[in-house]
């Protein structure tokens, strides 16, 4: 083989090499670029998790969504969790309250956090929180039960096309996270 052959063959690996590292570092910026492409359009059905604030929203008594609501749990959570209102008809910029429950079966106490996710996607920037136990996580002792409200309203601004949407919850266990956290604190 000749030398300049050689060398061309040297090139040609070293861009190769080049490319395959920037695939795997375009792979990594992909998670946080994603992440705020979602949190600008809503598509991912992503809501919230600070609370709306609820003043002067002007009521559309016209129109009617079915909101549904589905609960599961994480594998390894086992808490029983659900919801009490499978389903609700609101009027767009009127206030709601569902509420849910919990109770802990274990011999442990557990610390609960809550992940709501909309679909379709396009809906969740029009769902508005105003009060959920969403936005902290949630200690039960052993045996111990709870009822959580989840307060909102949906934005009136609402696409017209869009009548029905769901909202679940998954319901993770962050005892250890917790935990490290009150260490750290501590």
């Amino acid at each position: 083989m000749s030398h300049s052959r050689q060398a061309e063959n040297k090139k040609v690996v070293i861009k190769l090499v080049a490319v395959v590292f920037g695939m795997f570092g375009f792979g990594f910026a992909l998670v946080p670029l994603y992440d705020v492409f979602c949190a600008v359009t809503g598509i991912n059905g992503k809501t919230s998790n600070e609370a709306a604030v609820y003043t002067n929203i002007e009521v559309d008594k016209s129109r009617l969504v079915t909101v549904e609501f589905i609960t599961r749990t994480n594998t390894g959570m086992p808490w029983q969790f659900e919801t009490q209102t499978r389903r609700v008809e609101v009027h767009p910029g009127e206030m709601y309250q569902v509420d849910f429950y919990a109770k802990n079966p274990t011999q442990r106490d557990i610390v609960g956090q809550a992940v709501p996710s909309v679909s379709p996607g396009t809906a969740a920037i029009y769902l508005n929180k105003t009060e959920c136990f969403c936005f902290e996580q949630q200690p039960l002792k052993s045996g111990a039960e709870t009822v959580m409200p989840m307060r909102f309203y949906v934005d009136p601004e609402l696409p017209k096309n869009i009548n029905f949407f769901t909202v679940q919850y998954t319901l993770y266990d962050v005892t250890s996270d917790a935990q490290e956290i009150a260490m750290n604190r501590g």
